[in-house]
């Protein structure tokens, strides 16, 4: 033996701290928990969006056509953004997740007209097997409050 473990001489068992925030623990249960999971900041001057998915109320308009889910992400994402004293201004990365890739020249009309009065954030489109809620598209924002 090399005096490397072996897999049998290995924890196989995944513990979890349960001090972890509760957004950590929300992101870690699954798709169940739908939604924004929440920003995390620190100390700095950046804000992070995690998971805008189209939704209502809760409830996630998966069955809406693909340029009325993303219209909805991003009212959500400017609701959120006013709340931390911010606009789209102040967007510094988007990432566009699409559970249909075919679908982005919709999504494309709509980011680029709605930061059509401020500079054009850079962004990511991946594409995804699928998202929570049976949504096509699902924002990752990250911004700067000024």
């Amino acid at each position: 033996m090399t005096g490397r473990d072996t897999p049998t001489d290995r924890e196989t068992e995944i513990s979890v701290d349960g001090t972890l925030s509760e957004e950590s623990r929300r992101q870690r249960d699954g798709g169940d928990n739908i939604g924004a999971f929440g920003m995390r900041t620190g100390e700095s001057d950046l804000v992070f969006f995690q998971g805008i998915l189209p939704e209502i109320n809760g409830d996630v308009k998966g069955s809406a056509p693909i340029d009325e889910q993303i219209e909805m992400c991003l009212d959500r994402l400017e609701l959120m953004l006013e709340n931390c004293n911010a606009s789209l201004d102040s967007v510094m990365k988007v990432e566009i997740q699409l559970a249909d890739t075919d679908r982005a020249e919709a999504v494309d009309r709509a980011y680029e007209s709605r930061f059509d009065d401020v500079a054009f954030p850079p962004r990511t489109v991946v594409g995804v097997c699928s998202l929570p809620g049976g949504a096509d598209v699902q924002l990752d924002v990250i911004a700067a409050e000024e």
